[in-house]
């Protein structure tokens, strides 16, 4: 099929707002392309290796979220869903420019790929495509990943605080992720040791992707990818549960996340926007959940907490 890619000119500060309302609005899968994304080759962690300079100068000067939609009807909603970004106070969204075109499959499945290069995310945790080359160094935990059209490859900033807080807090114990994906979350907790991993999505074309994902790196022991309504269809209890999806999913979930959850278990919830960490806060305290730690990277929340 042929899908509108969609190109909206914004800025660094903006990037990660344009990416959730273009999502919200029915992209299928979005990408930020952004000058400061790209390491520098003396920064002493040998990935701007990685990048080269010819990639860098190619990109476009102010940033760009890239966006793929089924329909006309649902560009033109998140168009307008985006321009209202120019309406808050202090916040620089850019010009919020819309470019569109055609594009086929094949190309949409390949074009993105030059930007995804391997990254480490917190100490050990190393994010492979897999037509790229990399060299692991001693304790890295290397994940291999080809996301295909369920776009979970670890660039955005909710997966990579997911990724550093479960490196930080993950003790041991059953794990369940809600909305797995690419299966990107479900695979790092497999490789931070968990044995016993249930990945849950209701998108046919993610559990595909992860199933596969699960396959490259060897887990299909640990993780068990399952097509289903997000918990709805999850039984059992576990010692760690994930869920980087929207806020608004999230304090829906919390009731039923919470009879999940063993005595001591912990609730690691992202995908929250600053302006409904509150939200997202009181709706898993009313369910006797404690806050225990919490991470930020731009305007994105990470939260963890404890069934006391």
């Amino acid at each position: 099929m042929d899908w509108i890619e969609v190109s909206v000119s914004t800025t660094t500060q903006a990037a990660d707002a344009v990416s959730e309302r273009l999502m919200q609005n029915g992209a299928k899968g979005t990408q930020i392309i952004d000058r400061r994304d790209v390491p520098d080759k003396d920064d002493g962690s040998g990935f701007g290796e990685l990048y080269g300079d010819e990639l860098k100068e190619n990109m476009p000067e102010d940033v760009r979220v890239v966006a793929w939609f089924a329909s006309l009807e649902d560009m033109e909603l998140a168009r307008a869903d985006v321009q209202q970004l120019k309406n808050l106070e202090d916040f620089d969204a850019g010009s919020l420019e819309f470019a569109q075109q055609a594009v086929k499959d094949e190309d949409w499945a390949e074009n993105w790929k030059q930007y995804y290069k391997p990254m480490r995310v917190g100490k050990n945790l190393i994010i492979k495509p897999v037509w790229e080359r990399y060299e692991p160094q001693v304790a890295d935990l290397v994940i291999e990943m080809d996301p295909g059209m369920a776009f979970g490859t670890g660039t955005h900033e909710t997966t990579r605080l997911c990724m550093e807080m479960a490196e930080k807090h993950y003790q041991g114990g059953r794990a369940l992720d809600v909305g797995t994906g690419s299966g990107i979350l479900a695979i790092a907790l497999a490789k931070l040791g968990a044995d016993d991993v249930v990945a849950v999505d209701i998108d046919p074309i993610a559990v595909k992707a992860a199933t596969e994902n699960v396959a490259r790196n060897d887990l299909q022991n640990a993780v068990t990818v399952t097509s289903g309504d997000l918990i709805r269809d999850v039984v059992g209890s576990f010692d760690f549960v994930v869920a980087n999806i929207l806020a608004d999913i999230i304090i829906t979930l919390s009731a039923s996340i919470k009879p999940l959850m063993r005595e001591g278990a912990r609730f690691l919830a992202s995908g929250i926007i600053r302006d409904r960490e509150q939200d997202v806060l009181a709706a898993c305290e009313r369910q006797g959940l404690k806050l225990t730690d919490k991470m930020a990277q731009g305007e994105w929340v990470a939260l963890l907490f404890a069934n006391a």
